[in-house]
């Protein structure tokens, strides 16, 4: 067969085409959240970095951003944990294993893991949020000699809707300081209730030396820097995932603009001295 010329190849694919991944492993996390394994049909791996996500695309329903959940030094498939919350992520969530879903990405910053390397990361987490820094977290345990403490403090509604609790069995062994915090629970839970900021007191958090990494509903991490910067914790020192509405991630549509700020394209982790003045504006 003749070796076709650069002008006969077909055109790469530009960053609106969603390639085409296989599910080879489903599993379910809580009521309505799965977590769900991709690989490329066409084979390769794909790479990203800590805090990036993908746009995901149910073929016959929609897109939708989803941030990537597994850990970026393995070798492996896509890991992507997704709540369904609306019909694109419903239908995320009903494909099967052997089923195709798009997948175009990965876009946005990422969490700066090395920066907090001879200090001590704190990772801060309600609910889903989990999901986007749990690639942070697993990147700093594949190097967990670089770093002082490594310490999670999560918060979810129930305990029922906690993510990845075989995770956080098995990172309290592996050196992370782990506390888990509900809002309400039945007589079955032993552990803390209420919200993930009240875990700050017994943490007890050295400012001069954290780095944090926060993500959660708006609320909860609005209240989180707030107590992170009143025990004195550097705004510099402090990185938020600006979660908002995307559609299309490469900053066509507007959607997700906040201020003079998109969030596909400056976030979704940014600093709190870069965000703060847009996050203190209510309703914006």
């Amino acid at each position: 067969m003749a070796i076709p010329r650069p002008d006969d190849r077909a055109p790469a694919a530009g960053p609106m085409v969603p390639q085409p991944y296989r599910v080879v492993r489903k599993s379910r996390d809580t009521a309505d959240t799965w977590t769900l394994e991709l690989e490329p049909v066409d084979g390769g791996r794909a790479r990203f970095r800590p805090g990036q996500f993908n746009m995901l695309y149910a073929f016959g329903t929609g897109e939708v951003p989803i941030s990537i959940s597994g850990d970026p030094g393995a070798r492996g498939p896509l890991v992507h944990t997704v709540r369904a919350v609306g019909a694109a992520t419903a239908a995320v969530c009903q494909a099967e294993v052997g089923d195709e879903l798009g997948v175009r990405g990965p876009f946005g910053s990422s969490w700066p893991v090395s920066s907090a390397e001879d200090r001590d990361l704190v990772i801060i987490a309600g609910g889903i949020g989990l999901a986007p820094l749990r690639p942070a977290l697993l990147a700093a345990l594949g190097r967990r000699e670089r770093f002082r403490r490594l310490i999670l403090l999560y918060g979810g509604r129930t305990p029922e809707q906690l993510l990845y609790p075989e995770d956080l069995d098995r990172w309290g062994g592996d050196g992370v300081e782990v506390g888990v915090t509900v809002d309400t629970a039945g007589d079955g839970w032993n552990g803390s209730v209420g919200v993930v900021t009240q875990l700050f007191g017994g943490a007890g958090l050295d400012p001069a030396r954290t780095v944090a990494m926060v993500c959660g509903p708006e609320v909860m991490m609005r209240f989180a820097y707030q107590g992170l910067t009143s025990i004195g914790v550097g705004e510099a020192d402090i990185h938020i995932s600006i979660e908002r509405n995307m559609k299309c991630a490469v900053t066509h549509c507007g959607r997700c603009q906040f201020g003079p700020t998109f969030a596909c394209r400056e976030g979704p982790v940014m600093r709190l001295d870069e965000i703060r003045p847009l996050l203190e504006v209510r309703e914006l």
